[in-house]
């Protein structure tokens, strides 16, 4: 399980455990062989209190106690080169060794146990989040823009298999997960069942719809955002379970053809779209006091759409002369830089 860190930028190491752990002892037994060889090379250096011999097994032993304790007494260096010996590199080797212990016990135990309780209390505090599954250059370009729009960066819970994507995104102030979205258990990691909305900018289409698939299982009535590039994917990601779909080459064919019949139109379309914009499209419900009204008559900003009953109708058609109850309704309003 990777943990949510906030504050904290988290990497999946290239070792697996196993070897992590070995080349740890391995460093261990190079050390102590060292100790052991110069040991018995200059045993005659060495006095052994019990019967005087210093035979190899008194300097397995003897090596052994000096790296791990501060020996006991019973065999001592007496020469000078074998205290130097003991003073200017076992001592170093037991320090090593310790912290080499120390070490592997914060990674392994303490640092994996730290992570699980901090993880813990961050998806306690997950509730109405944006989870952001890519964040490639669409991915990081609309958290960018609703950041723009004014949404805090700690909103964001990305997930990316990529060390630099995430480390990207860490650096913009968002929460991130290094894992696979089409996984169960790391969409379940980040609460999907309790966000506020989802965005699928995998990069390929079929991770995004198996992404969509996945999420769509976990939460029955999330928002779904999904970036096709292939229009035949268009009708997969829906039936995977996708709210919304947009095809970015699709939709600039359109700004494009609209360009030719009118050389202002693909840029309002873009300063409509844009939070940096003069105007801003704006979704939601009806409210009371607009019921029985019709659309063209709302006061907040340009009524040009209305959503009932999960079906669209515009300004001009008969169902928008009179709002009603549960009307979603889409309009365009001035953004604050056009009020300032």
């Amino acid at each position: 399980m990777r943990a949510l860190q906030p504050g904290t930028l988290k990497r999946k190491s290239s070792l697996p455990v196993w070897l992590a752990i070995g080349w740890r002892v391995a460093a261990v037994l190079a050390l102590l062989a060292l100790a052991i060889g110069v040991h018995w090379i200059e045993r005659d250096g060495l006095k052994d209190t019990a019967d005087g011999q210093v035979s190899f097994l008194d300097i397995l032993y003897f090596t052994s106690i000096s790296i791990t304790t501060t020996g006991y007494g019973d065999i001592v260096p007496v020469s000078t080169a074998a205290r130097m010996f003991d003073a200017l590199v076992v001592t170093p080797i037991r320090i090593f060794v310790v912290l080499l212990f120390l070490g592997t016990a914060y990674n392994f135990v303490l640092k994996r146990t730290w992570d699980k309780w901090r993880m813990t209390i961050i998806q306690q505090n997950l509730r109405g989040h944006i989870v952001i599954a890519g964040f490639g250059k669409t991915g990081s370009e609309a958290v960018d823009e609703l950041i723009a729009r004014g949404a805090a960066p700690d909103k964001f819970v990305v997930v990316d298999a990529d060390p630099q994507a995430i480390a990207r995104a860490h650096a913009c102030g968002c929460t991130v997960l290094e894992g696979d979205a089409t996984r169960d258990q790391i969409l379940e990691d980040v609460r999907v069942s309790q966000a506020e909305a989802m965005i699928v900018a995998a990069g390929r289409d079929d991770t995004s719809i198996l992404i969509t698939l996945t999420a769509r299982h976990l939460a029955p009535d999330l928002p779904i955002s999904v970036i096709v590039r292939n229009e035949d994917n268009e009708f997969p990601a829906h039936a995977a379970g996708a709210t919304t779909v947009i095809n970015p080459v699709s939709f600039a064919g359109l700004l494009l053809a609209s360009s030719c019949t009118g050389t202002n139109i693909a840029a309002y379309l873009a300063d409509l779209a844009s939070a940096h914009g003069n105007v801003a499209l704006r979704e939601r419900l009806v409210r009371p006091e607009e019921i029985g009204k019709p659309l063209a008559a709302i006061a907040s900003g340009l009524g040009v759409q209305l959503r009932r009953d999960g079906k669209p109708h515009s300004f001009a058609d008969p169902e928008a002369t009179a709002l009603r109850a549960g009307d979603t309704v889409i309009e365009i309003v001035a953004t604050p830089r056009a009020a300032a």
